[in-house]
């Protein structure tokens, strides 16, 4: 095994992706009790909040856990340009017996920007932390090494990587475009759309840290693939959104078990492109007289007001459903059961391409 996951005492190469707003402590302990790393995103969370998700997963396991950041450039308001956003989505609000919001906030704090969560971080101390969207100050990086937390960073592309590797990060996230969730490229507008398999194997050539694909890969076979390629993980987030530990409500867990189900690119809901499955909000993409949109997450305060409006009305059309390109390929299993039938779909894969490889040499 790997020398990283022994760091972290783990007996699978799975790594549950943090996913704001969907994992939950209840998720993070399940898959860590089970071998594999469970996480936390609290990169939607103030401090203390943070702080009791972390001491709610503790209180449920004593194996390591990530704790992710989101390390976004803080947002520029513009306030023409979020009363031009709130103009074009009045009529979906009024549609709904709603009013939109007077206006707009930034409804969460870059990791950048945040010293209270730096302070709680290091007074908490969890196994792994790790950045999604950029990387923190260099300061910050050495303070969390010397509090002995492993840290992980989501690239997109070699330039990612190579800039995660130079900050002194152990660990890469290798996301490629077919994952779930919001993009995790340093800058939204240099943004080289690799592939999952092409990503890996670019990074497991060109740097020296460990990498941990994320996107697509919903069995053990995908994660077979991974390794492969040269990854030392694999990371998995629509795979366990259907888990019923996560957080999702009724409208997103039956559009997601869909064998129909289909994923889109938007920005939209956000400010920042993100895959999610297509509903009534992606659909607004298509509307040639779209304002540009607000920056993130100022853009997701709107996102976020019209999807409890809808909901309010029994309409879960305008939610944020987050969710990969082999979305279709979920289970609604208990979290620690689907890290089980991981493993041994893995191993029924590392077999089977050892056979096939023997009979080839024969």
């Amino acid at each position: 095994m790997d020398a990283f996951l022994r760091r972290l005492g783990l007996r699978s190469p799975i790594v549950q992706a943090p996913m704001a707003g969907v994992s939950t402590p209840a998720m993070a302990a399940a898959v860590s009790n089970a071998g594999a790393l469970g996480s936390l995103g609290v990169g939607a969370a103030d401090a203390e909040g943070a702080r009791r998700m972390i001491r709610d997963t503790r209180a449920l396991t004593d194996r390591a856990f990530n704790v992710n950041l989101f390390c976004h450039t803080p947002a520029a308001a513009d306030p023409a340009r979020e009363a031009r956003w709130l103009a074009w989505l009045a009529p979906r609000f009024r549609e709904l017996g709603a009013e939109p919001p007077r206006a707009l906030r930034e409804i969460c704090r870059s990791f950048v920007d945040d010293p209270a969560m730096l302070a709680m971080l290091l007074e908490e101390r969890p196994a792994v932390v790790s950045f999604h969207f950029g990387l923190p100050p260099a300061p910050v990086i050495s303070a969390l090494k010397r509090a002995g937390s492993a840290l992980l960073a989501t690239a997109t592309s070699l330039r990612e990587a190579r800039a995660s590797e130079a900050a002194g990060v152990d660990a890469i996230v290798a996301q490629g475009s077919e994952a779930g969730g919001h993009r995790g490229a340093f800058d939204p507008a240099d943004d080289d759309e690799l592939g999952t398999f092409a990503l890996v194997r670019l990074l497991a050539r060109s740097t020296q840290l460990p990498v941990i694909a994320a996107g697509g890969i919903m069995d053990g076979a995908g994660i077979a693939a991974a390794l492969a390629l040269g990854a030392q993980a694999a990371q998995l987030g629509t795979a366990f959104v259907a888990c019923p530990e996560s957080a999702i409500d009724e409208g997103f867990r039956r559009a997601l078990l869909d064998p129909a189900a289909r994923t889109t690119v938007t920005a939209s809901i956000s400010g920042r492109k993100a895959r999610g499955l297509r509903n009534r909000f992606t659909a607004l993409d298509g509307d040639a007289a779209r304002p540009p949109v607000p920056d993130y997450p100022i853009a997701y305060d709107a996102g976020k007001a019209l999807h409890a409006a809808a909901k309010a009305r029994g309409e879960h059309g305008y939610g944020a459903w987050w969710a990969g390109q082999a979305a279709p390929v979920a289970r609604a299993l208990p979290a620690a059961e689907l890290v089980r039938e991981l493993e041994a779909e893995l191993d029924a894969a590392l077999r089977g391409l050892a056979e096939r490889l023997d009979t080839r040499g024969r």
